[in-house]
């Protein structure tokens, strides 16, 4: 069966969100609903791909759904927010072990709480593994962001991070939430001199 409709594609109908500069540069988001499930730990650990399967395992179930419903959409790429156990300090300056994170991937607004209820009963009952009881559905609420495109790997991420902070303090602006990462590449498949990924801080 195919979807009835055309497929909804959330990048471009929020494209001013996902812009890509090699600059700093201030966006405006709008509050987004996400699949997201939480964890802690260094990324790439057994644990941080569990997460990421059963996330991935549930947005595309999701979406089969909705297109035999006739409401159509691409899944977005995953996303994740990161902090430290310790305030005020950036998460990347302490142990990755105690790095806590939040993958996340955006979902229409038409999503609701019975959608994710039924997609993961589903799964649970074709054996898929437990994890997948841990994503949730939430609404991410942004505001006002600095947004800057960082091209290489994400050990280098932090020299990207300081001119996107220096662009806040000449902006009168202080940074007041996780670190946002959206993944445009996948690392499996991408060198990682060539890894693409857009950078976000909220700011106020």
């Amino acid at each position: 069966m195919k979807s009835k409709g055309p497929v909804l594609d959330l990048y471009k109908a929020h494209k001013a969100e996902y812009v890509a500069p090699k600059i700093p540069a201030l966006i405006q988001t709008k509050p987004a609903k996400y699949l997201t499930i939480t964890g802690q730990g260094a990324p790439g650990g057994e644990s941080f791909q569990e997460r990421v399967g059963a996330l991935y395992n549930v947005a595309f179930t999701l979406k089969m759904a909705k297109k035999f419903a006739g409401k159509d959409y691409k899944v977005c790429h995953l996303e994740g927010l990161w902090w430290g156990d310790k305030e005020g300090q950036d998460f990347a300056a302490q142990p990755p072990d105690t790095w806590n994170w939040k993958l996340i991937i955006r979902v229409p607004d038409f999503i609701g709480a019975k959608d994710l209820k039924e997609t993961v009963t589903s799964l649970k009952e074709k054996g898929k593994p437990p994890e997948v009881a841990n994503v949730k559905l939430e609404t991410l609420d942004e505001g006002q962001c600095v947004q800057m495109l960082h091209l290489g790997p994400y050990s280098k991420e932090g020299e990207t991070v300081s001119q996107m902070k220096a662009l806040a303090r000449e902006k009168g602006l202080s940074c007041c939430g996780h670190q946002h990462e959206i993944y445009l590449s996948d690392p499996r498949r991408v060198p990682p001199e060539r890894l693409r990924t857009i950078l976000r801080l909220p700011v106020a």
